[in-house]
């Protein structure tokens, strides 16, 4: 019997048109019904022909309300709130329309429509309830018969919207393994209520009956949360042995659309982020709209989140331009899948062949640049100068020179925190871009915005510390940190990316927009943190060892050089650099030059090229030590 009626919900054999006969055989009732209770002993006097010409009229006038509504097309299992709203509208115009139609046949009596008022009310009140409790009790049914097995019990922390909606989407989704006992929300005015029969607590409450209700998993499903607040949250929950999951807002929803798979495990970066950044929408919108636009470095963890961001708003087209030809099929994969139908161009392309570079100005004609391709490694970087030199200075001065020559609008550079005080040679590669890109801001002749944007490390983004310190926990350890001591500015990619694209569209040019990273992050700390989330016990279940500082690596990172002041803009999170002028000539001669010592495979000079153009690069723990000391004597 079970299997049987398990079929016919979930073959939905029952076709609308056997609703609407039942909704009306349930009028139809509802009228007998209504004329017993209405007329009682009176019931003989009243004609049969009468009863039949009027009953005859309620079910015309039900059945028009039906068909213009369309009440009966819903699928009963999955009736819910906006359904029965339409459901009760569809009977209230109906019993409306008799009423209307009662008193104005009455006024010109004519005879033959004949139902007593009170026995309409009966009729619509009996029938309104009748179809409302026959669909709930299909609904109820169906709720029986697919019950979820082996499920585990979960709290909601967050009795808001966005709580509810996670709610509805665990509790309608069959093969969803969460049972939800209780909501946690911080608001008293909801402390004791229930919400869908689901009561709501304080979380001090929650932990004190956490136990008793056998409680596995807290789902955060809130959006107006501090990082202190998920700080509590995730101790509490370790301490618990509970697991903490988290609800995506709306903003980050895959394709828009809310579903329990996108209920992920929290990460680090939820526990080191900063609170939501409000963005100036309409300045973004309106500088984007209808413009075709160069990402270079799609690919990589900056460029392809900018592409994310840009496809939000009205634009023309993107020209995703990389040379790592297996990400960018993996974003063009990704991007058809989730914005099957929106403008982008993939590109597989050097940005050091300027040919090829310029082949794609004169085909495509791009309005503005975002400028991501580098090389960021600092290690790595440290041995090989001559690609720093090449891919992040001649790529950059290639890009912004033919952009001067097409007449690009604006030319917005992602430059790195490391370039302040360089002490290694992919900082000082950077720095040395910034000036170029300043000294062509700063040019009277050039009509291109150029923009640079500044910040620090950020968190998940390709070869840095959080996906290595995951690999080696997930693999037992031993943890690796090169100094107790070391400290990072972190900011999450989907922050920096939206604050490059506010920058952009704040600068007139020439501006160095410096990020509010927060308080630096001890990385030793960060190591210790992804191990307790890990569930794991340091000293115990695993090990941190401190290797050393890297070539070229330093204690801490500094977002402004000494000689650079700040400005305020009307954004909290970004200030301006005030920066020393650059005149054209004389920087291009020198990086010109620096360009050409690189075919020399001497990277001993190259070093000392950018040296004499960074006056501030020291190198650290670095074999070009040395020449800081020759160049001082």
């Amino acid at each position: 019997m079970k299997s049987l009626l398990l079929n016919i919900f979930k073959g939905r054999v029952v076709s609308p048109y056997w609703i609407l006969l039942i909704d009306l055989v349930l009028v139809s009732n509802s009228f007998i019904i209504a004329f017993i209770l209405r007329l009682n002993l009176l019931l003989p006097n009243y004609s049969f022909l009468s009863f039949f010409i009027g009953g005859s009229w309620v079910i015309f006038v039900y059945l028009l309300s039906f068909l213009i509504f369309g009440s009966y097309r819903g699928v009963i299992r999955h009736t819910n709130y906006s359904e029965l709203k339409l459901l009760t509208s569809s009977y209230f115009s109906a019993f409306v329309t008799l009423l209307v139609l009662d008193v104005v046949l009455g006024y010109f009596q004519i005879k033959w429509f004949f139902i007593p008022r009170l026995a309409l009310v009966f009729h619509f009140m009996i029938a309104l309830f009748l179809a409302i409790s026959f669909r709930m009790l299909v609904k109820e049914t169906y709720e029986f018969l697919t019950k979820k097995k082996d499920t585990e019990n979960a709290f909601i922390y967050g009795a808001g919207d966005l709580g509810l909606i996670a709610y509805e989407a665990i509790n309608n989704d069959k093969t969803s393994r969460y049972e939800i006992v209780g909501f946690i929300d911080d608001d008293p005015s909801k402390w004791n209520m229930s919400m869908h029969s689901v009561p709501v607590y304080k979380w001090k409450r929650a932990l004190e009956i956490g136990e008793a209700k056998s409680i596995k998993t807290i789902i955060l499903a809130i959006s107006d949360i501090t990082i202190d607040q998920k700080h509590q949250i995730s101790d509490e929950c370790l301490k618990k042995g509970w697991k903490l999951k988290v609800m995506p807002t709306v903003g980050n929803w895959v394709n828009g659309i809310s579903n329990p798979n996108q209920i992920r495990d929290i990460r680090i970066e939820d526990l080191l982020g900063r609170d939501e950044i409000k963005l100036n929408q309409k300045s973004i919108a309106d500088g984007l709209s209808g413009k075709t636009i160069l990402v270079s470095g799609a690919a990589g963890s900056i460029g392809s989140e900018i592409v994310r961001q840009l496809l939000k708003f009205p634009v023309k087209n993107i020209l995703m331009v990389d040379q790592a030809e297996s990400a960018l099929y993996d974003l063009q994969q990704e991007l058809l899948l989730s914005y099957y139908d929106s403008p982008f161009t993939v590109i597989v392309a050097d940005i050091t062949n300027k040919n090829r570079v310029q082949s794609i100005f004169e085909k495509y004609h791009p309005d503005l640049i975002f400028h991501a391709a580098a090389y960021k490694h600092v290690p790595l970087m440290e041995r090989f100068p001559y690609e720093a030199i090449s891919v992040n200075v001649g790529g950059t001065k290639i890009l912004a020179d033919l952009s001067v020559a097409y007449g690009i609008d604006k030319f917005i550079m992602v430059s790195t925190d490391k370039a302040v005080n360089p002490t290694n040679v992919m900082g000082a590669s950077k720095r040395i871009c910034e000036i170029y890109i300043q000294s062509l801001a700063q040019s009277d002749s050039v009509k291109t915005s150029f923009i640079t944007t500044r910040f620090g490390n950020v968190l998940g983004s390709n070869g840095s510390v959080v996906p290595l310190f995951k690999k080696q926990i997930e693999r037992g350890g031993p943890v690796t940190v090169t100094h107790p001591d070391i400290t990072r500015y972190f900011m999450t990619i989907p922050e920096a990316c939206q604050l490059v694209l506010e920058a952009g569209f704040m600068g007139k040019g020439g501006e160095i927009f410096v990020f509010d990273m927060g308080e630096p992050v001890k990385i030793d700390d960060l190591a210790k943190e992804m191990i307790r989330m890990a569930g794991l016990k340091l000293g115990e279940d695993i090990e941190i060892v401190y290797t050393g500082l890297r070539e070229g690596e330093k204690l801490y990172e500094e977002l402004l050089a000494s000689k650079e002041n700040t400005m305020p803009t009307h954004h909290n999170k970004i200030m301006i650099g005030k920066v020393r002028p650059q005149v054209y000539e004389y920087v291009n001669a020198k990086i010109s030059y620096l360009l050409q010592s690189i075919n020399n495979d001497n990277e001993e000079l190259i070093v000392k090229q950018m040296k004499d153009i960074v006056p501030e690069f020291l190198s650290q723990n670095s074999i070009y030590s040395s020449l800081d000391l020759k160049m001082a004597e």
